[in-house]
């Protein structure tokens, strides 16, 4: 597999080896020592799957106490998948990287403990697929508002589709919990 750094610390794109003929193909989604290799450890303790039709923004997540890293791939349509720093005292706070993830080439992001996470459908379906290193906390449970000015976060849509929790969460400088970098 390649493994490619970010301009964000520790969060990694991964490009798994893909075996391929007239049949389809086949890869590793993942295999504990070779992520460990790369600083990727989990356990992990829970996969996810979702669908999404074009338009859904689910986003920008993440827990805190119990924080979650999380292994995200896209296993059919595409998306714009985004994650953004969220640790007070981090030097690249508030910073975000994005990338089009597709169930075309397969393709994952690790996104650490400690960064906020959302992702936009830009297929007609997509599937989502993620690992989390902690189970998901309902209490523990975090957002920030999808188009925070201080962000800036290039998303590829200007009216998604959103969840009453999302289209009602907070600033960044209004968050009253942040993780500790």
């Amino acid at each position: 597999m390649k493994v490619t750094p970010t301009p964000l610390a520790g969060v990694l794109v991964i490009e798994p080896r893909v075996f391929s003929d007239d049949r389809g193909f086949f890869l590793e989604t993942f295999r504990a020592e070779r992520y460990a290799e790369h600083g990727i450890v989990g356990p992990f303790v829970q996969d996810n799957l979702s669908r999404s039709v074009r338009g859904t923004l689910r986003g920008l997540h993440f827990q805190e106490p119990n924080a979650q890293g999380k292994l995200l791939q896209v296993t059919r349509g595409s998306v714009f998948d985004v994650v953004v720093d969220v640790r007070r005292g981090s030097p690249t706070f508030a910073r975000w990287f994005g990338l089009e993830l597709t169930g075309d080439v397969p393709m994952q992001l690790w996104a650490p403990p400690g960064f906020a996470h959302g992702f936009c459908v830009t297929s007609e379906v997509a599937d989502f697929w993620y690992k989390c290193t902690t189970v998901y906390a309902p209490d523990c449970e975090r957002s920030i508002r999808w188009n925070d000015p201080e962000l800036a976060i290039a998303w590829p849509v200007d009216k998604p589709l959103l969840s009453a929790k999302d289209a009602e969460a907070r600033l960044l400088s209004e968050a009253p919990v942040l993780p500790r970098y």
